[in-house]
């Protein structure tokens, strides 16, 4: 099940020099659902409580999913077969997407691509749009009642620029969230998946790490123990924005084609018509006349064709 390493982004992006991407591998099979990634989290990057949701009926999962304040949250699923109960444990954040649609639709700039191949917002050029929110195809991006701005998970940006681990792996009790080069996790992923695997555990699997998938792989990828909707993650996601280009291309062709029906019904019906006939008063003035009388016209100065037609208007029109 080798696949091939994810893509530099930075590169892509601009950077000419840069560190390896750095990213997640959030191995859910070790996850014992203790939270310290959700309060290490709130902790360092300061984020305001949630307000309790009541019993949620999703077992003792109480924050129920990634919102503007919660960038770690952890999933519990509860699984009966044969009368034996499985909890399902999974500590999700955002996938930092190689082809990261709310980088895409911001208008303002504000979200970026760092070097370490992240993707963060920046608060003091967000305008509040909610682009991104909508863009998002893991609808991890939210925004604040507060303060009406986007925010979500920097992969602790200011922590890896001074060589720290972000603070959700190194709270991780259980190294069920390591961070690190992403080649170098997508190697230990997929040793692990073989172990498993080896174990009896053939519904271990990859999710988020192959490069030839909708959204080019993720920067945050997971072993996961059953389908990706068990555990509210889509199973085939894409970047939302991919086929703009082509739906632009495809309302210039429209937009072209009505003119061009517009411009050809007024030339095929409205000028063969005004060319025919013309109504004037006391009657209608056939333009084949007036052509073949141009020559006397001509040698009429223009004042006495004027005055001409005034006093004509001027006298009863025949009944």
């Amino acid at each position: 099940m080798t696949t091939t390493g994810l893509p530099e982004v930075q590169g892509e992006t601009g950077y000419t020099a840069h560190p390896p991407r750095m990213g997640f591998f959030t191995d859910t099979s070790v996850c014992i659902g203790c939270k310290a990634c959700e309060v290490a989290c709130k902790e360092w990057n300061r984020l305001p409580a949630d307000q309790p949701s009541g019993f949620t009926g999703m077992s003792f999962d109480n924050t129920v999913e990634l919102s503007a304040s919660t960038w770690r949250h952890v999933a519990f699923v509860e699984q009966r077969a044969d009368g034996d109960l499985r909890w399902l444990m999974a500590s999700d954040v955002c996938k930092h997407c190689t082809d990261a649609a709310c980088l895409n639709v911001c208008p303002t700039g504000s979200l970026l691509r760092t070097e370490f191949g992240s993707v963060v917002v920046q608060p003091d050029v967000c305008n509040g749009c909610g682009y991104c929110v909508s863009a998002c195809p893991y609808g991890v991006i939210g925004k604040r009642e507060d303060d009406g701005l986007a925010w979500k998970c920097t992969l602790c940006h200011d922590r890896q620029v001074d060589g720290l681990t972000p603070a959700c792996a190194k709270a991780c009790p259980t190294e069920s969230i390591q961070f690190g080069p992403l080649d170098e996790l997508l190697e230990r992923a997929e040793a692990r998946v073989r172990r498993l695997r080896e174990d009896g555990v053939t519904e271990a699997r990859l999710y988020g790490h192959d490069p030839a998938d909708g959204v080019r792989g993720n920067g945050a990828f997971f072993l996961l123990l059953d389908d990706p909707e068990v555990y509210g993650l889509p199973p085939a996601p894409k970047d939302t924005t991919r086929d703009l280009p082509r739906m632009w291309r495809c309302m210039a062709a429209a937009t072209l084609t009505l003119a061009a029906g517009v411009a050809a019904s007024f030339a095929a019906g409205a000028l063969p018509a005004l060319r025919a006939r013309r109504p004037v008063r006391g009657g209608l003035l056939d333009h084949r006349l007036l052509r073949a009388r141009r020559p006397v016209l001509d040698g009429i100065p223009a004042r006495r064709l004027v005055l001409s037609g005034l006093r004509a208007l001027r006298r009863p029109a025949d009944h």
